[in-house]
């Protein structure tokens, strides 16, 4: 397995040449329309053959391209199944109201995934569950349950989201990669951190709260849900306790801000990637790195095609991996 990874590294180290820098991304922002963006990555080897100007056929080709070539290097793709099961639990919650709505989930769902997510639509609507993975199983009856008895499609979510942290967790835990560990630790707060603050600006309940909580070892869920059941502010004086407490000042910015916090949190922490030779670290690296940037190109585009200002979008650009 060892030398898998040292093939795959090999690999990555020439892919790490020809991802976007501040440099690119600054004269992305110089085009003068998304056209002028399209073309300049197509320059670059974004997209296929074909060509087209769409954008967002683009950005899914170059997703799709990442996970093909990840495919080539490291064949077995459990590997990665941190990074891919949440993609499973979107396509579960699409399916699930697709189904209860009676209408076709169409481009909805996110193909990059452990399971195909057809099978998870099929499986659902003829509610044979066992046919889904285990982690997907009992969640889908159990979602699928409350949204045609209730019609509450928040409470859906919660039960599809809180069950996605809590598997991801456990995935974490059966890892031998701290950066993986690492990544999934901050996958769970910074969602808990997110439910904490809309929860405080909604006037949720303590027990609502709870409930849509999943448990990390860098936060006190009980602690931060009683804090969200009080106000904003006991919110963010709790997370002073915490290893969060220099997310505060972007909290206060916006959730955006936050999640470009922990964007940049992430990426300085995979940046020691880069010098080791042997493990999976440098391919999470690199995957971590790519949605990033894709991330990036998705924002510069939207701002081209909507007429927003230059450096409304440069506050919102993710640290680049190099």
């Amino acid at each position: 397995m060892q030398q898998d990874f040292t093939y795959a590294v090999a690999r990555i180290r020439y892919r790490e040449n020809k991802l976007l820098n501040d440099v690119d991304l600054n004269t992305l922002l110089s085009a003068k329309d998304a056209d002028a963006v399209i073309r300049q990555l197509r320059d670059k080897g974004w997209g296929d053959n074909a060509g087209g100007s769409d954008p967002d056929e683009l950005l899914r080709r170059e997703g799709e391209k990442v996970w093909e070539f990840i495919g080539e290097i490291v064949p077995d793709k459990s590997a990665f199944d941190f990074l891919l099961i949440p993609n499973d639990f979107h396509n579960l919650k699409v399916a699930v109201k697709a189904i209860t709505r009676d209408i076709k989930p169409d481009d909805m769902f996110i193909r990059n995934a452990m399971s195909d997510p057809d099978e998870i639509y099929d499986a659902v609507s003829k509610r044979e569950y066992d046919r889904l993975p285990d982690y997907l199983a009992d969640t889908a009856k159990e979602a699928m349950t409350v949204l045609l008895q209730t019609s509450d499609g928040q409470l859906c979510d919660i039960i599809i989201d809180k069950a996605c942290m809590e598997y991801i967790y456990q995935l974490s835990k059966a890892k031998n990669e701290e950066i993986i560990r690492l990544y999934c630790e901050l996958f769970v707060a910074s969602a808990d951190i997110k439910i904490a603050i809309r929860s405080a600006h909604t006037k949720k309940r303590l027990d609502f709260i709870l409930r849509s909580m999943a448990s990390c070892d860098t936060l006190d869920i009980e602690r931060l849900a009683n804090a969200a059941s009080l106000s904003y502010e006991d919110v963010l004086k709790y997370l002073e306790t915490t290893r969060y407490s220099s997310a505060i000042p972007a909290i206060r910015v916006s959730m955006s801000a936050f999640e470009k916090w922990c964007d940049d949190t992430v990426t300085e922490a995979m940046k020691p990637q880069k010098w080791e030779p042997f493990t999976i670290g440098p391919v999470v690296a690199y995957l971590i790195a790519r949605e990033n940037e894709i991330k990036a190109v998705r924002m510069i585009l939207s701002a081209k095609i909507n007429g927003l200002s230059d450096d409304v979008i440069k506050e919102r650009l993710r640290m680049m991996y190099v």
